[in-house]
């Protein structure tokens, strides 16, 4: 389960406070320091040669009121497959080396995200602004060339500076009503057919991509209540050409010998085994020879049982990191998730290690040096983004336990239906997921693994952030 919330209509000013203290508590960075503003404000467009491409017709695709739009795509196909286009905001060509704003992203590592707002990693002259590729306007950015065969597979990959023009910024649900409809042409039309084909190649070669919904919070006569919601088809799609680009990416740099690699080793034959007994407990159906991300493909999450074993098997997926090599690759190169080599460098609007892994690239398919100032990065890129990650985490997770405490607060001895999906094996009790509200908390008792249970409210504080069940008798 994605700990993820999104908050829709005015936010209750005791969420408000909420929030504030875990931003305290979290050591959240707060306003931009004026030298960084100031820089920003006055950044243009480094002056380079560019191709021009904004004949190309670019859309964005991203939620709904989105300002920090990263990426825009262009699909056509092409004789005996497709071309992919993605335009990635040129961040480097705004961003002066040394400068005010590189320290503070350094210091940022990635933007914040809360259900009141966000802590950005650039301040929004450039994130939601100068660098971000809105409809209508010329942008300068990275833009990648993919060519696919007739099954997905990739033949070939390029980059390059380029100047672009969004046409058009769409959301998930305007993209999927396309595809229903039987309305979706041009670029829409072929995302769902590139999408689909890089998804089956996904599965052939291991990789896994959970099913997991994102909790929400909606607001309803007045108040507010938590709602599941599953990302629909055209968002895996669209993930697809993000990876699609981060693999042709991690191979150019393993091609160089020069570069950052987002990894996750494979998992340890105890682990695995061990979650192979727990689909068996479950009635998952594992077939001879299937893998894991295989098995996962197949995977119903709106069933008990099922989501039990995604929410017990994400054990295999933990330990992601990164890792920057000048010179002999890594011993451990690949994505274990992915099932290859991969890379971010679809994101730099809102994560640091994007803008210089496309810098690494950009200057490999040139055909020339890195640049210096990039090679002396690579090394603490890792730290950073490591530590970085920890934070937004944590404060994911506390955002998501407030709304659950503030929610069910006036709740306290109430019973609820809800699905075990976590046991601990050390002592009684574990996890469990309402059926309504969507809650995921501590629940103690002697609990039945994917079962459905009765559990009642002991605990809803606000002040601690802590919900917790018992199991009902």
């Amino acid at each position: 389960m994605t700990k993820s919330i999104r908050v829709h209509g005015d936010v209750p000013a005791r969420l408000d406070d909420g929030f504030e203290r875990i931003r305290r508590e979290l050591r959240l960075p707060g306003d931009f320091p004026p030298a960084v503003l100031d820089e920003a404000e006055s950044a243009r467009a480094a002056e380079r040669d560019r191709r021009d491409l904004t004949d190309v017709p670019f859309v964005t695709i991203d939620p709904p009121g989105s300002m920090d739009l990263d990426q825009a795509m262009h699909l056509e196909r092409i004789r005996g497959g497709y071309r992919v286009w993605y335009a990635i905001a040129d961040v480097g060509s705004f961003v002066r080396p040394g400068g005010a704003v590189d320290a503070e992203a350094r210091a940022r590592g990635e933007t914040v995200y809360l259900p009141d707002g966000t802590v950005p990693l650039h301040p929004r002259a450039l994130s939601e602004g100068a660098a971000s590729l809105l409809p209508g306007v010329d942008r300068p950015a990275a833009v990648w060339r993919v060519d696919l065969d007739a099954e997905g597979a990739t033949l070939g990959a390029d980059v390059h500076r380029a100047l672009v023009r969004s046409r058009e910024r769409l959301d998930y649900d305007y993209v999927q009503a396309a595809a229903d409809t039987g309305t979706a042409d041009g670029t829409l039309g072929l995302l769902a057919e590139i999408g689909q084909l890089r998804l089956a190649r996904e599965r052939a070669r291991g990789g896994v991509t959970l099913p997991t919904p994102e909790q929400e919070i909606v607001r309803d006569d007045g108040g507010y209540r938590l709602e599941y919601r599953l990302p629909v088809p055209a968002e895996a799609w669209n993930a697809q050409i993000s990876l699609l680009t981060g693999m042709a990416a991690a191979a150019m740099m393993l091609d160089a010998e020069v570069g950052v690699l987002r990894v996750l080793p494979p998992p340890r034959p105890e682990a695995l085994a061990t979650v192979r007994r727990v689909a068996h407990a479950l009635d998952v159906p594992w077939p001879d020879g299937a893998s894991y991300g295989q098995v996962v493909h197949a995977l119903d999450p709106k069933a008990p049982h099922q989501a039990a074993f995604l929410q017990e098997s994400k054990v295999l997926l933990r330990g992601a990191g990164y890792v920057a090599f000048d010179g002999d690759p890594p011993a451990q190169a690949e994505h274990a998730a992915v099932a290859a080599p991969y890379t971010h460098v679809t994101a730099p609007l809102r994560r640091l290690v994007d803008r210089f892994a496309t810098e690494v690239c950009l200057a490999v398919a040139a055909g020339e040096p890195v640049p210096g100032w990039v090679r002396a990065a690579l090394p603490s890129l890792p730290g950073v983004m490591s530590s970085t990650g920890r934070r937004a985490g944590a404060v994911e997770r506390a955002c998501v336990d407030l709304v659950e405490a503030f929610l069910l607060r006036e709740q306290v001895g109430q019973t609820f239906e809800a699905v075990v999906i976590d046991v601990d094996e050390r002592r009684a009790g574990g996890q469990v997921q309402l059926v309504e509200p969507a809650v995921i908390a501590r629940c103690d008792g002697a609990l039945p693994l994917g079962e459905r249970v009765t559990v009642r409210l002991s605990r809803a504080d606000p002040a601690t952030r802590e919900v917790r069940f018992t199991l009902a008798t």
